[in-house]
């Protein structure tokens, strides 16, 4: 069986037809990227997909390119592990409108010029039909599992919902059936910091550099990504790790220096994601999760998008995650419930926030382990 270090079949594809998306446009020649561990059964039941977060990439359990950092899910997916692939085949895709390899701003438009701020704007279920059209050529007519945390939690509830027949469960980890005020609001700061920067150039930067992930932005990138990551933890969290402690320092500089350790923290996520990540992909990306509304999909009732569900669901919310609480989580499973739909519910105490579900938390590997072998 496959080794979790090795990709059992990495790659890009194409799809073969237009990808009509929630706007109304279409996109032509999207290109989906891919990573896949594990065999696939003789009678293709085995696949589990993985959806990922907002900042995530298809190297769920492999070294990522450009940061040489190990997979994102490596203690979750691997021969034995929780989504184990010495049973399961498991695919991870690339999200529409990323810059990790699927079709983005930072793509070639028909004119051969990146897209830029041309590109359509994209929904979390414009993400979920590109993956659609991914199964439908590796010819996977049903998923064992969808599982998804945060936007990959949202990506599980929007398949299992919009595409019924496509998936036998769903594990949704971490997530939410719409973006609240308050999420919408810190989107909108980052967004704001990425085009105050004059680098930005109202997406016109891509010519700076080829790859896109330099001259362009960076600095509100980086501003961006410090105020996202503040909402992915918590802040007993926080206190246990900094505190008030100064960083390398016996006493206050008395100036705009990073003097607590939290502050040098944060500008060291900000620089190093803006070194992997594109800016206008973060616009976009951010944009598609506010706009996420399962009950307006459906005509303004949650439990409507489940009302033709074949699906057994699996919620998971964290006590800590303050970015999408237990309450989000509580009404998509009172929907389920309001729809017939079989579904189990956890609240698992962890102390790391809404990042939990990336981090150690024991209770979590088996519960995914038992509800992926059920």
């Amino acid at each position: 069986m496959a080794n979790a270090q090795i990709v059992t079949h990495g790659d890009v594809v194409t799809l073969p037809k237009p990808l009509q998306l929630d706007c109304g446009q279409q996109l032509e020649g999207v290109q989906i990227a891919y990573e896949a561990y594990g065999e696939l059964s003789a009678a293709r039941d085995n696949a589990v997909l993985i959806a990922h977060a907002l900042t995530g990439d298809h190297h769920v359990a492999s070294p990522h390119p450009i940061t040489g950092k190990p997979g994102w899910w490596t203690r979750m997916v691997g021969p034995g592990k929780p989504i184990d692939t010495d049973r399961f085949h498991v695919i991870c895709a690339n999200v529409l409108g990323s810059c990790m390899g699927s079709t983005g701003p930072a793509s070639p438009a028909p004119d051969g010029e990146p897209y830029g701020m041309r590109f359509p704007v994209i929904t979390i279920r414009d993400m979920v039909r590109a993956q659609i059209g991914l199964l439908d050529l590796l010819g996977i007519e049903r998923l064992h599992a969808v599982v998804g945390g945060s936007m990959g939690g949202m990506q599980a509830l929007s398949l299992a919902a919009n595409f019924p027949e496509r998936t036998a469960a769903s594990l949704v980890i971490a997530a939410t059936a719409k973006h609240s005020a308050q999420n919408i609001a810190f989107h909108e700061v980052g967004r704001q910091a990425i085009m105050a920067d004059p680098a930005w150039r109202e997406g016109k930067y891509y010519q700076n550099d080829p790859n896109a992930k330099k001259g362009g932005p960076e600095k509100g990138l980086a501003v961006a990504r410090m105020a996202a990551h503040i909402t992915y933890l918590s802040e007993a969290g926080l206190t246990d790790k900094f505190g008030r402690r100064l960083q390398d320092r016996a006493e206050k500089t008395f100036g705009f220096d990073a003097d607590f350790q939290v502050e040098s923290y944060l500008r060291y996520q900000g620089i190093s994601f803006s070194d992997r990540f594109d800016a206008n992909s973060y616009l976009y990306i951010t944009r598609a999760m506010d706009y996420f509304d399962l009950a307006e999909e459906h005509g303004g009732l949650l439990a409507d998008a489940f009302a033709s569900s074949q699906t057994r669901y699996f919620l998971v919310s964290f006590d800590t995650d303050w970015l999408y609480p237990t309450a989000e989580s509580r009404a998509i499973v009172h929907a389920l419930n309001a729809a017939g739909a079989p579904v189990s519910f956890v609240e698992l105490p962890a102390p790391y926030g809404h990042d939990s579900f990336l981090l150690d938390v024991p209770e979590l590997d088996t519960l995914v382990s038992g509800f992926l072998n059920q």
